[in-house]
């Protein structure tokens, strides 16, 4: 028997024996992933993340602030064996048994399913490309590790990255590895993430441990707006092309039925926190432009109102917070007035047609006032600089967006670092882009996640993540495999895995 094959019947009688799995996490981030396979029952045993907030942040919440956990690493820079022998796991090949994690999209450019099959023969094959190697390094640490299963998760591009099927091309390594792998589209709002916000899922279970692959069915509905069919048709454009039956590892996503639950809305989520009313703490002076404290308690002042709030106060393995914390927003006083005056789902277009009116009733109170001011003057110029954005309405019609109250919110991104136009909160009273904290729980986060720096390294970790209760999805659907795994009859059993005959 090959000692590869041996160590992966020593992981599966292990598992046998009641033992939690052990998971790594690969470019982790804050920890989404980890954080819904926590909540499963694995062990999140170690990760590597290389920004340095959102190493601290996982950190912080999957290792009690643990310096040796929270330190930033870098993949391309750090051996699987350095990293076994840094956080004290044991055997490298014996410290894991399920790899999870999602490499950047921007490393897939140009990486050909030639290429990707001479990473064992030709380890340097990659050095002039430092994008590739971040995926060339997530394949050698499940070649080090041998997990039993393995789980990446990307953008819906992957399928149809410039006319390339990176997810295949996983799927097909991952097999001359000894695995069965299955890829397919899920959208969070499907799983009861408040959230439209549609991800590849790819699983590959070693052939020692399974023969199929199943993804989670979905427990809610709603009725997804033309533009997600549209970006998952695009995605899967590919699939349907020339080359369609390469594409032998990808299957369907389960069917979300309108018998389900209703989705979880931007309503059912936010509506228990405190209300942040930005015109008037702007006018009060308690709103100013520099970094926000995020150690500020805030009472919660209401009960919540339904399972998905009550889930965020109560996460299992997570204390029961008794205030709010992280519920900071920033300061953009020229668009309050905006904010306020947007329906439901308007966009930059309707937001610079608001702030038009804004400015013409303004010069016409001048007016009034007896201070009349002359179109295209410097004063003109001047006023409407402080009251009008800058943007051509016609070239950014995305780059605003006011949420509805009743359905998901739309996708967060992790430019949410850099602004949060792309999610004005619905409620016109408050009048005012979503907190931090808001973020984190459109993204299904508990209230007593927290997040180590700023705000906008805040505001970019939970854009970057895999919605929390996605990843519990399916991570439980996982878990149902390697808890019903046999124990091999004799040791010179036949070997299943095509690694055997190498």
């Amino acid at each position: 028997m090959s000692i590869r094959i041996q160590t992966i019947r020593q992981k599966i009688a292990r598992l046998n024996t009641g033992e939690k799995p052990r998971v790594l996490d690969l470019f982790a981030g804050c920890g989404g992933l980890s954080l819904g396979f926590s909540a499963a029952g694995f062990t999140i045993s170690a990760a590597v993340e290389y920004d340095a907030s959102a190493a601290a942040s996982h950190g912080r919440n999957f290792h009690g602030g643990d310096a040796a956990h929270s330190v930033a690493r870098d993949i391309t820079q750090t051996k699987p064996d350095d990293l076994a022998k840094e956080l004290k796991l044991g055997k490298t090949a014996d410290a894991f048994d399920v790899l999870i994690g999602g490499p950047p999209c921007q490393a897939f450019a140009r990486v050909g399913r030639p290429k990707l099959r001479e990473v064992d023969a030709h380890a340097e094959a990659f050095k002039h490309d430092p994008r590739a190697q971040l995926y060339i390094d997530y394949l050698r640490y499940v070649e080090a590790f041998s997990p039993l299963a393995v789980l990446v998760e990307n953008v819906p591009d992957s399928l149809n990255h410039g006319g390339q099927n990176i997810a295949q091309e996983i799927a097909e390594v991952l097999e001359q590895k000894g695995y069965v792998c299955r890829y397919t589209l899920l959208n969070a709002a499907f799983y009861g993430v408040p959230q439209m916000r549609e991800r590849m899922i790819l699983i590959a279970y070693h052939r020692e441990l399974a023969d199929t692959i199943t993804f989670p069915e979905p427990t809610h509905w709603v009725d997804l707006p033309p533009g997600y069919e549209g970006s998952r048709s695009v995605a899967l454009k590919f699939l349907r092309g020339p080359l369609a039956a390469e594409a032998h590892s990808y299957v369907p996503a389960p069917k979300a039925s309108s018998t389900l639950p209703p989705a979880v809305t931007a309503k059912d989520a936010l509506a228990d926190l405190p209300s942040i009313d930005a015109r008037k703490l702007l006018k009060s002076g308690k709103l100013r432009r520099g970094a926000r404290r995020f150690d500020e308690p805030i009472p919660y002042g209401k009960s919540p109102q339904n399972s998905f709030a009550k889930l965020m106060r109560s996460w299992p393995g997570f204390a029961t917070p008794e205030v709010l914390t992280d519920h900071v927003i920033r300061c953009l006083p020229r668009d309050y007035e905006i904010f306020a005056r947007m329906n439901a789902g308007d966009q930059y277009p309707q937001a610079y047609e608001h702030a038009m009116e804004l400015f013409g009733e303004h010069l016409a109170a001048l007016a009034k006032q007896g201070i009349p001011v002359e179109p295209n003057s410097a004063q003109y110029e001047e006023i409407k600089a402080s009251m009008v954005p800058p943007y051509d309405a016609t070239k950014f019609p995305n780059k605003w967006r006011k949420m509805w109250s009743d359905q998901p919110a739309r996708t967060l991104m992790a430019h949410l670092g850099k602004d949060s136009y792309s999610h004005i909160h619905y409620d016109s009273r408050q009048a005012r882009t979503i907190s931090v904290r808001e973020a984190a729980r459109l993204q299904s986060f508990p209230d007593s996640f927290s997040f180590f720096g700023t705000m906008n390294p805040a505001f970019r970790q939970i854009g970057n993540a895999v919605p929390p209760l996605l990843a519990k999805a399916v991570a439980m659907h996982m878990m149902q495999v390697l808890r019903t795994t046999k124990e091999k009859a004799t040791a010179d059993e036949p070997l299943r895995s095509p690694e055997a005959v190498s």
